[in-house]
């Protein structure tokens, strides 16, 4: 259970905000409140507020950056993207829930024995849904867009996406440090500071050592994050005038951080993706993040419709690695199970209160283990919700290569395609697990407000704000590369 400090440490984050946003730019401040959040709160815990839903270290930096630039700040956040598919796939994915709620409002009842006893039985229930469960997904869903919005509006001009790279290499610089110890002296950290460990502990021991995982939910997640960091470092190294040698060793510091991730997926991602990033052109970049974005959207497709040879798959991981070919193989098992248990309910999915998961007639017992965050989509809100998610996230890469083909290379940041590889990698990595998180969100936002901003260069020029009526003037896209921040 989480200690003292794992819960004042969420109370304490929106004073971190408030100091953030009173001391630094508007851009950073966006920054270090969420991605910092992620990284130091405590996984976990959370507050169980009433009619809400549960605050913890993903939706609490999302409130305060949000809360604080509109009411702190008085700066707008557009909510309507200007491309209408982009405008469809937010709308769905607000209102998705309201079906899925209508449609759940049947308790789901369980015998369970009591003592083995054959005769005597208690009857166990997971709730139905009702009205008051909709406001409170409806808020949820909100709340995971706010850094989407933020993003789309301040993070997506070259000066913005500079930033947000930077803020990605300078955290997994610092966070290199107690993934390290770590991976020296076993993941511990969790437990000392917050008083518990967040996974099983099983889980962190590969190749005859440890995987770190800090702070974060699983090892996984900081191999995702630590892949991010070094095409972030990577990309700004390849832009940058004066300080290439330093982001270069940066990179090179990183990815030996990220090997000792042991991860197969995320080293695979950074052995595709940082060279690609390092040399290719911004057209061959988008083009593997548009593959890579196909990929993501249509596996889920084909599995629901038994297409995928998984036997095979499983032949060609058993030839690299035993071990990971038995993950895998658990994996495609309990995706199966989901699978069943999502085809009842096709369209609208299960709802919340673990409905989706797959459990023991008798018992109520959960037997199955959801890993990617597409099969936890697809079982919660069926197709409607899957396809709002995986629309809203992988739009932006197909607008982002729709405008590059345009011919518009002197008005495209050198940070735009770089985050949409980073995007698109994470996309892929959702297949496996469920490692959609603000960071996410942020990258998918200011990617799909750079293609709006090269398709109209005015969009975020002149905006009237709501709330106190002055002009707004975002900054310009600049045609002479990249100008150091530092």
């Amino acid at each position: 259970m989480p200690n003292a400090l794992a819960y004042m440490m969420l109370i304490s984050w929106p004073l971190v905000s408030l100091f953030l946003f009173l001391r630094l730019p508007l851009e950073r401040a966006i920054l270090w409140c969420i991605i910092g959040g992620y990284l130091v709160l405590p996984p976990l815990a959370e507050f169980d507020l009433p009619l809400v839903p549960d605050m913890d270290k993903f939706s609490i930096p999302s409130v305060m950056a949000f809360g604080l630039c509109l009411f702190l700040l008085r700066k707008p956040v557009p909510i309507w993207p200007e491309p209408w598919l982009a405008r469809i796939a937010l709308l769905l994915f607000v209102t998705c829930v309201i079906p899925t709620v209508l449609t759940n409002a049947d308790p789901i009842l369980f015998r369970v024995l009591q003592n083995s006893d054959p005769i005597v039985f208690l009857t166990d229930m997971l709730p139905g849904l009702r009205w008051r469960d909709l406001g409170s997904v409806i808020i949820n869903q909100t709340i995971l867009l706010m850094p989407f919005l933020l993003a789309r509006r301040y993070l997506s001009d070259e000066k913005g996406q500079k930033e947000l790279l930077m803020a990605l290499c300078l955290a997994g610089l610092a966070y290199s440090l107690p993934a390290l110890f770590e991976v020296r002296f076993s993941p511990q950290l969790n437990t000392w500071i917050y008083g518990f460990f967040q996974h099983d502990f099983s889980q962190m021991m590969r190749q005859g050592g440890f995987r770190p995982i800090v702070f974060l939910p699983h090892a996984l997640w900081l191999a995702v994050f630590v892949f991010s960091c070094v095409v972030a470092a990577t990309a700004l190294a390849r832009a940058a005038a004066a300080d290439r040698t330093r982001f270069a060793l940066a990179a090179a510091y990183l990815f030996g951080v990220l090997v000792l991730c042991k991860s197969l997926a995320s080293l695979a991602y950074g052995l595709a993706i940082v060279p690609l990033v390092a040399f290719a052109s911004p057209r061959w970049q988008v083009r593997l993040a548009v593959l890579i974005a196909i990929v993501a959207i249509t596996y889920p497709m084909l599995r629901n419709f038994g297409m995928i040879p998984t036997d095979q798959i499983l032949a060609q991981a058993e030839a690299i690695s035993a071990e990971r070919a038995q993950s895998l193989g658990y994996r495609f098992d309990n995706e199966a199970m989901m699978l069943a248990r999502a085809a009842e309910k096709t369209w609208f999915g299960w709802g919340g209160w673990g409905r989706n998961l797959v459990r023991d007639l008798e018992t109520g017992q959960i037997i199955s283990v959801p890993d990617g965050r597409w099969i936890i989509t697809f079982g919660t809100f069926g197709w409607l919700g899957y396809i709002a998610e995986m629309g809203l996230l992988t739009l932006p890469i197909f607008l982002l290569a729709k405008e590059i083909h345009r011919a518009r290379p002197l008005q495209l940041s050198p940070y735009a395609t770089p985050l949409a590889l980073i995007l698109a990698a994470t996309l892929a990595d959702m297949l496996l697990n469920d490692t959609l998180i603000p960071i996410t969100w942020l990258c998918a936002g200011s990617v799909l407000g750079h293609a709006e901003r090269l398709r109209n260069p005015n969009l975020f020029r002149d905006k009237r704000s709501l709330f106190d009526g002055k002009q707004t003037m975002a900054p310009t896209t600049t045609t002479d590369g990249p100008r150091s921040i530092l």
